[in-house]
């Protein structure tokens, strides 16, 4: 996929997303470093006070976003919720619209073209995809927006904000399978409509989130912003059992309307240092890639990584595949952030077995991180293997969950507090509301290490270099072309030095980190 190009709104043109590779910038090299956090009530409780509280925690996140030379243009901001039901019901409230019962529609988040004739093609284009994998529109709805507080950066590249609701087909018996069909849906839009070239405004198009669970309501925006601009956030019927937010700081990208997190799953603080490495391998495979949950769908999502998106784009991305194919959210996070096991002599050999199981399927996405995550259902967050970036929880006794970036984004009464703590380096925080707790990173590995049985299947299957017989003679590398090779391929100075020298000489993977490596 290539960069998106300009677009007339207005009279004016307008960039969506980064500049094309040029001089010394290629957009491949875009991380972002941000603030972000959560608040949850354990026990499911909903209320529209949780909405408030994740945008108070938004606002006091301000410091670790940013802004352009415009002060009142931000790098981005966003609140990802649980599908308010019953506000939905009420503001679709219409002849000829009525919503089913909640979980039996799909309600997606959209940024649209401004033009109102390239908007209707769009939507043409759309409710054609939807009639396609067999579910039925039920309608539309503009959601009420006020850019008054923007920038004129931000306002020149606004989309139009739009909700669609997707009627679920009687024949999708389990939340699961109609949130895959809705991923579905969503690829094959995403392909369709903003890749394919043949629909006008087509570039405008963004799904910020399309699912039965979870909305997203997130922008080009600055944290203080957020509700200014979504009137639909002050509305007291609005109510949810989580929220999760993000403040961004696009270190050294371009920020956009759709790089504002949160994701379809997380929302992210630090950067990929592994990322071309990932995108590679997840290219190679996925032609090959089998799904029992997916079915023939599989082919649908190809490409799996968007790599028009930022770090903790392609990141969603990956996450998101490895749900629709099946897996449970944490699984897949253990899967793609796994603890350092290899010299970890302490670690039990189930984990170590399902460790190293999964490396053989994934490569680690590597690097200073601090990943929140949700499925709407399940909340938690973690950290890389070194804990190059800082977290911090409250629990208190009423049951509520606040995690964060830094200590003190809410203000919490000494005596209402159960528990402080920080997240650990490689281990990982989840709340259930189903369950009603939090569960202990020990227990939840141990529920997915012992789930199958890994050290069986790796005796079985795994070939080891080592073991391998010892090539005939005469087949030694030819050193006096080693250089050339090198250069043919892309290896610089720096590789050799840094990267394959270490590796080479003391068998570790080198680590950098961008700010503090304290830790």
């Amino acid at each position: 996929m290539t960069n998106r190009p300009d677009q007339k709104q207005s009279g004016e043109t307008v960039r969506l997303g980064p500049p094309p590779k040029q001089g010394l910038y290629d957009p491949q090299f875009e991380h972002d470093s941000c603030g972000v956090g959560f608040v949850v009530n354990m026990k499911g409780k909903k209320s529209h006070q949780i909405i408030l509280d994740g945008i108070q925690v938004l606002v006091n996140l301000d410091h670790r976003g940013a802004c352009g030379c415009e002060a009142n243009t931000g790098d981005g901001a966003g609140i990802l919720m649980q599908v308010p039901h019953e506000f939905l019901a009420k503001v679709t409230s219409k002849p000829g619209f009525k919503l089913p019962v909640a979980g039996q529609y799909g309600l997606g988040m959209l940024f649209m073209p401004k033009n109102s004739a390239e908007r209707d093609g769009v939507k043409a284009a759309l409710a054609k995809i939807i009639s396609e994998e067999g579910q039925t529109l039920l309608g539309w709805r503009d959601i009420p927006t006020d850019n008054a507080s923007l920038g004129k950066t931000a306002v020149a590249a606004e989309p139009h904000m739009m909700q669609v609701f997707i009627g679920r087909n009687a024949a999708i018996k389990d939340d699961a399978a109609f949130e895959r069909k809705l991923y579905v849906i969503r690829k094959v839009a995403e392909q369709r409509i903003r890749y394919g070239g043949k629909i006008a405004g087509g570039k405008w198009f963004y799904v910020s989130s399309l699912s039965c669970k979870t909305c997203i309501y997130k922008g080009m925006l600055m944290p203080e912003q957020v509700a200014k601009y979504f009137p639909d956030l002050r509305d007291e019927n609005m109510v949810t059992a989580l929220a999760l937010v993000h403040s961004r700081f696009s270190t050294n990208t371009f920020p956009s309307w759709d790089r504002s997190h949160p994701y379809r799953y997380i929302a992210h603080n630090g950067e990929i240092n592994t990322l071309r490495g990932n995108i590679n391998w997840m290219h190679a495979g996925q032609h090959n890639f089998k799904s029992q949950s997916l079915g023939e769908d599989i082919k649908k999502v190809i490409p799996v990584i968007n790599t028009d998106g930022s770090d903790s784009a392609m990141f969603d991305n990956c996450v998101e595949l490895l749900v629709m194919a099946g897996r449970e959210l944490p699984h897949a996070m253990m899967m793609m952030i796994p603890e350092p096991w290899e010299n970890h002599e302490s670690m039990d050999a189930e984990r170590r077995a399902f460790y190293e199981f999964h490396s053989c399927l994934m490569e680690p996405w590597d690097g200073p991180a601090s990943v929140v995550f949700t499925d709407g259902i399940r909340i938690g967050a973690c950290l890389d293997r070194n804990g190059l970036r800082p977290s911090r929880y409250y629990v208190t006794k009423d049951d509520m969950v606040i995690m964060a970036s830094e200590a003190g984004v809410l203000p919490i009464a000494p005596e209402r507090v159960a528990i402080k703590g920080r997240l650990q380096p490689g281990r990982m925080f989840l709340v259930d509301t189903e369950q009603g707790r939090i569960i202990a990173d020990e227990e939840l590995k141990k529920k997915y290490a012992s789930a199958h049985p890994y050290q069986k299947w790796l005796g079985e299957h795994h070939v080891l270099l080592e073991n391998l017989p010892e090539p005939p003679e005469g087949t030694e590398p030819q050193h006096r072309k080693i250089l050339q090779r090198q250069q043919v391929f892309g290896y610089t100075f720096e590789d050799l030095r840094f990267i394959i020298g270490p590796m080479a000489n003391d068998g570790v993977q080198p680590l950098g980190s961008m700010g503090t490596d304290t830790p």
